[in-house]
């Protein structure tokens, strides 16, 4: 036993300091300004489910995220653009989790990526942890910009390993089937160097998207997308079963759906290889995902009709969700074009409106319209990454107030507004 009398004291004092600590931790935690620990979004049927309530989404995109987090110059913008989203009850940010090639490329080439951009990315989601918004990730896109399917296939083409030149090797050639996978366990796997915590274990994470916007003209019957969708989704979930994971449509049906075709904007929306209510009902697909762009999809029709298309487009898919898929439903992209020739700024304000009225309307029935997000938000100075769609939201008056009046909306049918103090800030002063 020895000569211990000394130590009796020094204990009792350091054990009743360890119990004060574990006692009042949190307290001091909320005292110095910090956020609880996230919890991770489920889904029970149609319904995505947070601690235990109904959440519904209202959000935004901003696909530039990763890229202007990789330079001191420009990463401040990141957390100015969370911060703003957080004041409007945001919950939920889609981005890009992918580079591929290229300019500021996270992937340099077939399993070589700049850890200089891998911890863009790590800032992108500490920060996003740091305001309350959770992230829907993108990873890989269908179209050229940022790499995309097309920087694979020249990969393959390139090391003499391509079956062919055409974009939809992509879901096909097993040489690129090989250089996503590995792409995928890279980032699933990363562990972030600011927070220490695995993607694939973090719960600011809302969601994965599988690729944005997927066509495959080559093959019309929609058979080549889904085999690849099965084979990935499946691939995705054997590494990461904590995340909710969509595969990132459009919402147009295909020609295994033949009684929805005349909710398509035209006839060329059923050849495009993908097929909403196919593709959504993949085993490992968590909730569905559809766009809306009636500006870019038609081409003769006045605003009046874009917004009778709308409502129709927006019903048939809640429809689905809640009779053919079971799942939620969630409008990851909507805009209206500044280009439009009778294009008025009151007309972005209704089309919002109209979208927003769908979803809110769909929550209180507790149908599977699970909500929205806006393309796109940006801050001052960001011309270049501009679209004809892009919105500075707090240089438009009208377009903050319905946007955080549509957070407030959506609170109240679950009851979250009464839970922190935050929500009752956000949404004391709204209708």
């Amino acid at each position: 036993m020895g000569n211990n009398g000394p130590l009796i004291p020094i204990l009792g004092f350091l054990t009743c300091a360890a119990f004060i600590y574990l006692s009042l931790g949190d307290l001091w935690f909320r005292f110095r300004g910090g956020e609880p620990e996230l919890g991770f979004v489920s889904r029970n049927g149609t319904q995505f489910v947070l601690d235990g309530k109904p959440l519904y989404v209202n959000g935004w995109n901003s696909y530039w995220f990763m890229d202007h987090a990789v330079n001191d110059h420009s990463r401040h913008r990141v957390g100015a653009m969370l911060e703003a989203g957080s004041k409007m009850g945001l919950t939920v940010c889609r981005t890009w989790a992918f580079n591929d090639g290229g300019y500021n490329a996270l992937q340099i080439s077939p399993g070589r990526f700049d850890e200089r951009v891998f911890k863009a990315l790590d800032h992108v989601i500490a920060e996003a942890k740091t305001h309350g918004v959770r992230l829907l990730l993108s990873l890989v896109n269908n179209l050229q910009a940022y790499g995309g399917k097309t920087q694979y296939v020249n990969w393959a083409w390139q090391e003499g390993v391509g079956l062919s030149s055409s974009n939809d090797s992509f879901f096909f050639d097993p040489s690129i089937r090989r250089y996503f996978k590995n792409y995928l366990t890279v980032l699933l796997t990363r562990k972030n160097s600011i927070t220490g915590i695995e993607y694939r274990n973090d719960p600011t994470i809302f969601a994965w998207e599988l690729i944005n916007e997927p066509r495959c003209f080559t093959d019309i019957s929609g058979d080549t997308l889904q085999d690849w969708i099965n084979e990935m989704t499946a691939f995705i979930k054997s590494i990461d079963k904590k995340h909710l994971l969509t595969v990132g449509l459009e919402g147009f049906y295909g020609p295994k759906s033949p009684k929805r075709l005349t909710v398509n904007p035209e006839r060329w929306a059923s050849e495009l290889g993908s097929d909403f209510v196919r593709n959504s009902e993949s085993p490992n697909i968590d909730f569905a995902s559809v766009h809306i762009y009636p500006d870019h999809w038609f081409h003769d029709q006045g605003f009046e009709d874009k917004v009778k298309f709308v409502v129709k487009w927006m019903l048939s898919h809640i429809e689905d969700g809640d009779k053919e898929l079971k799942k939620p439903v969630l409008f990851t992209e909507f805009g209206l074009s500044n280009l439009n020739k009778d294009y008025e700024p009151s007309q972005r304000d209704r089309f919002y409106r109209t979208i927003f009225d769908v979803v809110y309307k769909s929550a209180k029935r507790t149908r599977s319209g699970a909500g929205t997000l806006v393309w796109q938000f940006l801050i001052q100075g960001m011309e270049g990454f501009n679209d004809d769609f892009g919105i500075v939201p707090w240089e438009k008056d009208s377009i903050q107030r319905l946007m955080t009046e549509q957070s407030c909306r959506l609170a109240r049918v679950t009851g979250r507004h009464l839970q922190d103090e935050k929500w009752r800030e956000i949404c004391s002063h709204r209708p």
